[in-house]
């Protein structure tokens, strides 16, 4: 029977919430430099708003190297700061309005050289920045009503943002997921490896060193490695305890925690994540596992094998 402990994560993780990420982790041993922003891991936060008439909230930039075109508000998240009060702060910098954060729509990542935090949020107060209150942050922002492509852009990688957050608002693909405010040293991620046949049996990777648990695997920050991916720790898990199997799914984030200024002031993130190995076929049961650091859980109350399942297909997207 799966114990109060595991009951517990696993609610937390698929409810979007967080769990204390421990000191231990599965894989490679984690890397002993703290994270640092600027340093060795470089986060950017980026907000699309709407107003009561469904307009954008596009901001012109200042900056010499794409003074005049436009974008969305965006920028780096300083040592010290929550995700979410970043995304705050560039806002009200950049437009001079308030606002809160609805959820995020996707995360954008290139290891931990680069992520982006992509959030949907909504207007609270404040005034719209003309361009007599232009200084460094931004020219001035406006409420946009056509297709943005009209305007010189800084760059056209906002434009599946801005149809990410159209769908969400008519049909929210997955649960309002917000940073969780909780510690983290290191940038690691916790595991939901869902293994699931057509007949609606589900099965659950569980690391097995002290009490069973979601594994967590931490990423290096290495020159060699920062730039490869938040996949890459997650690969050399799976080929280590299974043999050789099709590739997984792609990783779908459940939701995240980080607290300003975490462990020594190291700047940590965990992701919990989930990906789904496919089955062979209709009545498949998952590879058995080569390191007995991991067993399969079949997961068999009816509950919890439906939010699973349902959670496969609504999660936040991660593009890498």
């Amino acid at each position: 029977p799966m114990g109060e402990a595991l009951a517990a994560e696993l609610d937390a993780v698929l409810g979007g919430g967080g769990w204390d990420v421990g000191t231990s982790f599965e894989g490679p041993p984690p890397p002993t430099d703290p994270l640092r922003l600027g340093r060795n891991v470089c986060y950017v936060v980026l907000a699309v708003l709407f107003d009561e008439e469904d307009r954008v909230l596009l901001v012109q930039e200042a900056k010499p190297q794409c003074r005049g075109l436009w974008y969305l508000p965006a920028g780096r998240m300083e040592p010290g700061e929550s995700i979410a009060a970043a995304m705050r702060r560039e806002v009200k910098e950049e437009t001079g309005l308030e606002c809160e954060a609805l959820t995020l729509l996707a995360l954008e990542e290139r290891g931990p050289a680069w992520i982006r935090f992509v959030f949907l949020a909504r207007p609270t107060g404040g005034t719209l920045k003309t361009l007599e209150e232009a200084d460094a942050e931004s020219l001035q922002a406006t409420w946009w009503a056509g297709d943005p492509r009209a305007l010189p852009l800084r760059a056209p990688d906002i434009l599946p943002l801005l149809d990410l957050a159209a769908r969400y608002r008519r049909s929210p693909p997955h649960p309002p997921t917000l940073p969780q405010d909780l510690p983290c040293a290191l940038l690691c991620l916790r595991l939901l490896v869902a293994f699931a046949n057509d007949a609606g049996d589900l099965w659950v990777l569980l690391a097995t060193s002290g009490t069973p648990h979601l594994p967590v695997v931490a990423c290096s920050t290495s020159p060699a490695e920062s730039r490869r991916g938040l996949s890459l720790p997650v690969l050399r898990l799976l080929r280590d305890c299974l043999p050789p199997a099709p590739r997984p799914g792609p990783l779908g984030l459940l939701g995240l925690q980080h607290h300003a200024g975490g462990p020594g002031g190291a700047d940590g993130v965990c992701f919990n994540v989930l990906l789904s190995i496919p089955a062979s076929s209709p009545r498949a049961v998952p590879l058995e596992l080569r390191n007995p650091a991991f067993c399969w859980w079949h997961v068999e109350e009816e509950s919890l094998r439906g939010r699973i399942l349902q959670r496969i297909r609504t999660t936040v997207p991660i593009c890498s």
